[in-house]
């Protein structure tokens, strides 16, 4: 069945969409936020060293990184343009799933690739803990990383984010909002990690997060845990996924975590407790 305009609304859509390459990492994909030059993009994406951007209509600028919040794996970044084809936003509580869904990025180096779906839910998945994510039947691959979920109107649901079993998962609109908003996200840790597999002398349940990246300024970092150490669970559970950080992470209010990981070889366990639910400014 033929939708009335899909043309036009995939031509706009591919407008507002950017390809992002930060210092020497494969590109990814961004969304023309506002016409006066805010995109937004994945943490992750917008990594490292000195980012920039390229439009659709090959302008090529240099970005100004706004704020990057790595437990929402979101980023804003600045370009200094004007008159933007800015992106239409829907509010993401309205997507239902049977939703036509439109995906657009720059997988694999082809820019401006489309692929189309549709919604499967909104919601949770328990293996990565109570986030909320838009999920949909679409393809994605390296490089979809940022780019634009819209619905049949042309108007973004979500930012694409990951892949999870045969599902895109894409942070919701409404979520983009409030990280623009500067609404705080409360269980900050400040790590990106990766699952394990680790010999069960060493953990009970042979599994941990090893720890690929400490942001800068982040409860892990003044609770001095370094990149290389395997988180192992909490005094109370041993992790099992990494929905099981994200549940330890949840809450509010100024509160402490106490952490069990490993550091060097596997011979000691070692304990740490980390504060969350402030956040200290960046030194000068």
């Amino acid at each position: 069945m033929a939708v009335t305009g899909f043309g036009e609304v995939t031509e706009s859509l591919r407008r507002s969409t950017v390809v992002v390459r930060a210092g020497k990492r494969g590109g990814g994909s961004g969304v023309i936020w506002t016409s006066d030059g805010s995109i937004i993009t994945n943490a992750h994406v917008a990594r490292g060293g000195k980012v920039s951007l390229r439009l659709w209509d090959g302008r090529e600028f240099d970005a100004a990184l706004a704020s990057r919040d790595p437990r929402r794996d979101l980023a804003a970044l600045r370009i200094q343009a004007t008159n933007l084809p800015s992106v239409s936003v829907a509010d993401s509580s309205q997507v239902r799933p049977g939703e036509l869904a439109i995906a657009i990025g720059n997988p694999l180096g082809f820019v401006g690739a489309l692929t189309t779906g549709v919604i499967h839910a909104v919601g949770a998945i328990p293996e990565l803990g109570p986030r909320s994510w838009v999920q949909a039947d679409v393809r994605l691959a390296p490089g979809n990383s940022g780019g634009p979920l819209a619905d049949a109107r042309g108007r973004l649901i979500g930012i694409n984010t990951m892949v999870a079993g045969r599902l895109a998962l894409a942070i919701p609109s409404n979520t983009v909002r409030d990280f623009l908003a500067g609404v705080p996200s409360d269980g900050w840790l400040g790590v990106t990690v990766r699952p394990v597999r680790i010999p069960r002398t060493a953990a009970p349940g042979g599994f941990g997060l090893v720890i690929l990246e400490v942001e800068p300024h982040s409860a892990a970092s003044y609770a001095s845990l370094l990149t290389g150490d395997i988180l192992l669970g909490t005094e109370e559970r041993a992790f099992a996924s990494l929905g099981d950080l994200s549940n330890a992470l949840e809450g509010s209010g100024r509160r402490q975590l106490r952490l069990q990981f490993l550091r060097g070889d596997y011979s000691r366990l070692r304990r740490v407790t980390v504060q969350l639910g402030e956040r200290r400014a960046a030194a000068a």
